[in-house]
């Protein structure tokens, strides 16, 4: 019943193309991290399973029971599978290595892209990433996935400060090109406590990745809208 209200009160003040999870969703984390295991708390919180995983499954199982709430660990294998949702929440180097052994798992999923790319740590598929647009580098290691870059432009300090905070809410970007995980996406950004910005398709995530103006902007929605320039709502 508390899930329940606390959805209509949230669906109330969402656009009307925003959907919230009207059922819990399987959420799984690539990376049990400062990012996943943040993200995973909100989302705890919010009432939906997740499942953590890590190279090291200690690592995962440290996480989860951090959290405590239910939170499970698995392998990376097993949370690809777990996930109606799957978070890629590794460094962005990684992410071909991550593609090798989980494309097929995440196939026809929606995969939440949460990886900043940073030549100095990541080498040259950052520098390609930051040159053609890392939502669209990461489409094409996942090509069945319906990829959507989000919570990539804020730092996790910031995330866990500022969720549920009292209104005007931070506004949180994202993008993507399949409109239904855009909209499992918003509704995941307004459960996690923050107000969803949609910035149009998965091209448009480099307007948020770093070394851009809507990189850790810390704005609220119609500011953050106005930094990306896109239209108000």
């Amino acid at each position: 019943m508390k899930r329940r209200t606390l959805l209509a009160g949230l669906g109330a003040l969402l656009p009307a193309r925003l959907a919230l999870a009207a059922q819990p969703l399987r959420i799984g984390t690539i990376g049990a991290g400062h990012v996943g295991s943040t993200l995973a708390g909100l989302w705890l919180r919010a009432g939906h399973p997740v499942m953590l995983s890590a190279g090291d499954i200690g690592s995962a199982r440290s996480a989860a029971q951090a959290l405590g709430g239910g939170a499970q660990a698995g392998t990376p294998q097993e949370a690809a599978r777990f996930g109606e949702v799957v978070l890629l929440a590794v460094p962005y180097g990684v992410l071909p290595d991550v593609a090798a052994e989980l494309r097929g798992s995440l196939a026809g999923k929606t995969v939440i892209d949460a990886c900043n790319p940073y030549p100095w740590r990541d080498g040259d598929i950052a520098r390609q990433a930051r040159q053609r647009g890392a939502g669209v580098v990461t489409q094409s290691f996942f090509p069945g996935a319906h990829v959507v870059r989000a919570f990539n432009s804020e730092d996790m300090s910031t995330i866990g400060a500022e969720a549920h905070r009292p209104p005007p809410l931070l506004g949180i970007p994202y993008a993507g090109d399949n409109p239904a995980a855009m909209r499992t996406v918003g509704g995941l950004i307004a459960e996690a406590g923050f107000d969803p910005v949609a910035a149009g398709p998965l091209a448009n995530a480099r307007l948020f990745q770093p070394g851009s103006a809507g990189f850790e902007a810390r704005l609220t929605a119609p500011e953050l809208r106005a930094r990306l320039g896109l239209p108000p709502t």
